[in-house]
């Protein structure tokens, strides 16, 4: 067992203290995320707090200075997002401090997160290891004039609760971990569509709102045809509104139908991970499905 971290903390003249993330105002956690230029709204905020744990620093009149967050998929594994500093204070440590916190939490568990730029240098320090560049596609939707047929012998159709199992199943061959809970939690205010060969789910997209629109996520296909054959639709029905893809694959058919729908690349995260002694899966498998596109940046 790791030494406890501390529960209050020194910068400059004035002095911090932890407290869990669910004990603040929601529109001071908003605002927080405002300060460094994230999308997301309070309702996107309130889901993440929903499902997930962590912590925020507070200075010593209240003032919301920092936050960071994890979240358990099963006992073995939690991805961390959430992780955000006032910019006022982002070189004296908070960051560091708050992450203490929640890997003391999440000790013995495999860890993944998805690091900005500004952060690489200290979840390095924290022990992560690069895994792959996540690219944040978003923009006005359009629909491409250009698209190519279904894959023979399967049809896409409307997923509802009814196929929770299946989504779930093939979600988790895709990420490597199960998180049935996470995907229940997100059918639930996603419009979404499968595609069906022989009775059998082989590729799903959901689509949520999300910051300044639509975000389309998890996608989860066996290759890049039956992944545009399920975010197709979402594109359809979103065009002319803003509409956002966090995907993995840069080049490609899928890359292409993406930048195709209106959808370029605005920004780039590198994916991270820290092995704990749980021994869950590796981000990617070398064969089956594969996730073309992510929950999020803080679920994966």
């Amino acid at each position: 067992m790791g030494a406890k971290a501390s529960e209050f903390k020194v910068v400059d003249s004035f002095e911090m203290r932890i407290a869990g993330i669910e004990s603040v105002d929601l529109e001071l956690l908003h605002a927080l995320s405002i300060s460094v230029g994230w999308p997301h709204r309070s309702e996107d905020l309130q889901f993440l707090r929903e499902f997930g744990r962590g912590y925020v620093a507070l200075d010593e009149i209240g003032r919301l200075t920092g936050s960071a967050m994890w979240f358990p998929h099963g006992d073995n594994f939690a991805t961390i997002g959430m992780v955000i500093t006032s910019p006022r204070l982002q070189t004296n440590g908070t960051g560091r401090w708050l992450m203490e916190h929640v890997l003391a939490d999440c000790e013995g568990r495999d860890l993944r997160l998805n690091a900005t730029r500004a952060a690489r240098r200290l979840y390095h320090a924290l022990g992560f290891q690069p895994v792959r560049t996540i690219y944040q596609c978003q923009g006005i939707a359009r629909r491409p004039t250009d698209l190519p047929a279904l894959p023979e012998g399967t049809a896409v159709r409307r997923l509802g609760s009814e196929d929770l199992a299946a989504v779930a199943e093939l979600d988790a061959k895709a990420f490597g971990v199960a998180r049935t809970e996470l995907i229940d939690k997100l059918l639930v205010q996603s419009a979404g569509y499968g595609l069906f060969r022989g009775g059998s789910l082989r590729a799903f997209a959901l689509c949520r709102p999300f910051g300044k629109g639509h975000v389309v996520g998890p996608v989860v296909a066996e290759g890049d045809a039956e992944a545009i054959a399920v975010v197709q639709p979402h594109v359809s029905e979103h065009q002319d509104q803003f509409l956002r893809l966090d995907t993995p694959f840069e080049t490609g058919a899928f890359a292409t139908f993406l930048s195709q729908s209106g959808l370029a690349v605005f920004d780039t995260v590198l994916a991270m991970s820290k092995p704990g002694n749980a021994g869950a899966a590796a981000v990617s498998a070398a064969a089956g499905p594969s996730l073309y596109g992510l929950v999020g940046h803080a679920l994966g």
